[in-house]
């Protein structure tokens, strides 16, 4: 007799259409159906990365879309008009937190409740909904909330800090099972007092209709240096990525480059003033493209831009670098050495990671550029891309939800 599939909730705060980690977790969720689990999702309007009510649908009504073969259940919340604002931060995660908690399942209504952090609101609503309905919780950590805030410069690095990262901590603790996408987030999440004894690494991978897009545009990759060298940036702009100070690091050099920025988010705006400003050739602005002019622009480019702002520490790790490994892309990192990002960029090679503070770093970058090393980090970034494949991060994930369930039932 066969059993009956699992019966899943998955917490989010972003789903389709919502760029950053909606296309991620859409594409899970698909998977997961794909698989036989029975899904039922409970998220936020689409608001993200641009911070604004883009299905104008956001307020108190609970909607309820079905056409995927699984429930997307929808919730308003307080969409910051400034997103860099630690008062309106911590209401728009208290009012999806107040939104979610409308709903809370019945006792034996799923086998495993399966939540997303970086909102602490979706986390403490998991945390109330197991409690009340007897369902394991599976907390996947995206984002350590907290320090990403301060990192990002929402929170003050000091007793701002440290009250979040106490209510952080409190509400993670409401969930027996954890994980996180990279080896040091792992670390520190098992540093947290009342963390389970085991930490699971669960990495994120490349969603399937952008793997598709990568693919068709791989021909127009080449292996030697274009003139002027080509960097793409293509993502959220906000306070953690400190991209400006990037640009103005660049724009001293005078090398020869092309710099395409494609972005949204709470400090693009700051970005495009910029550029229109200084009027310097040599960058280029637009907003977030498509997929498939995302995969095309990533072929074209030589480098693929990830910066993150000094002290970040193992906060999170950007989910841009996978579509960049994918495409056999190198990465141009200003980062941490021993954050996430720092830690994948020397280990497996993936490109050139730089120092902030390191005076001359860009100019010495341009200036011992060669199409061999270009090319063995092409080689470099093609293996390690294998690590992030859509299967295999669909696998792990169905076995941590059968590995909870069986736990609970026993």
């Amino acid at each position: 007799m066969n059993s009956s599939p699992l019966r899943i909730l998955i917490v989010v705060n972003v789903f389709r259409p919502d760029l950053g980690g909606g296309v991620l977790f859409a594409d899970l969720c698909d998977g997961l159906h794909e698989r036989g689990l029975n899904i039922h999702v409970k998220c936020a309007y689409p608001y993200y990365p641009e911070w604004s009510d883009k299905s104008g649908k956001n307020g108190l009504k609970i909607s309820h879309e079905t056409d995927l073969g699984y429930v997307v259940e929808r919730h308003g919340l307080f969409i910051p008009r400034n997103p860099n604002s630690l008062i309106q931060r911590l209401i728009y995660e208290g009012s999806f937190f107040l939104s979610l908690l409308r709903k809370i399942p019945r006792k034996n209504t799923y086998d495993a409740i399966l939540v997303f952090n970086p909102l602490i609101g979706a986390a403490a609503y998991a945390g109330v909904a197991s409690f009340l309905s007897k369902t394991p919780v599976w907390l996947n950590v995206q984002d350590l909330s907290a320090q990403a805030a301060a990192a990002g410069g929402i929170a003050g690095r000091s007793k701002g800090t440290s009250v979040l990262e106490r209510i952080q901590n409190a509400v993670f603790r409401r969930s027996s099972f954890w994980s996180s996408i990279s080896t040091p987030m792992v670390d520190t999440l098992k540093l947290i007092p009342g963390a389970p004894s085991d930490v699971h690494l669960i990495p994120n991978w490349l969603h399937s209709s952008l793997a598709k897009h990568i693919l068709e545009a791989s021909s127009r990759k080449r292996n030697t240096l274009h003139s002027p060298v080509k960097l793409l940036y293509s993502g959220n702009v906000g306070g953690k990525q400190n991209l400006l100070a990037f640009c103005e690091m660049l724009k001293e050099t005078d090398a020869s480059f092309s710099f395409r920025i494609q972005g949204a988010g709470s400090r693009f705006d700051e970005v495009t003033s910029w550029m229109k400003h200084h009027q310097d050739p040599r960058f280029e602005v637009h907003g977030l493209s498509d997929e498939k002019n995302l995969a095309i622009a990533l072929a074209e480019a030589d480098f693929f831009v990830i910066t993150e702002k000094p002290g970040a520490g193992n906060s999170f790790v950007p989910s841009k670098l996978i579509p960049s490994l994918a495409s056999r892309t190198p990465v141009l990192a200003l980062c941490d050495p021993r954050g996430p990002l720092g830690q994948e960029m020397e280990e497996f090679g993936l490109g050139c990671r730089l120092d902030w503070k390191a005076e001359g770093a860009i100019s010495a970058f341009f200036s011992n550029l060669d199409s061999t090393q270009l090319a063995s980090w092409q080689s470099n970034c093609a293996s390690r891309s294998s690590f992030y494949t859509r299967e295999q991060g669909i696998d792990r994930c169905v076995q941590a939800l059968t590995t909870l369930s069986t736990k609970s039932k026993s």
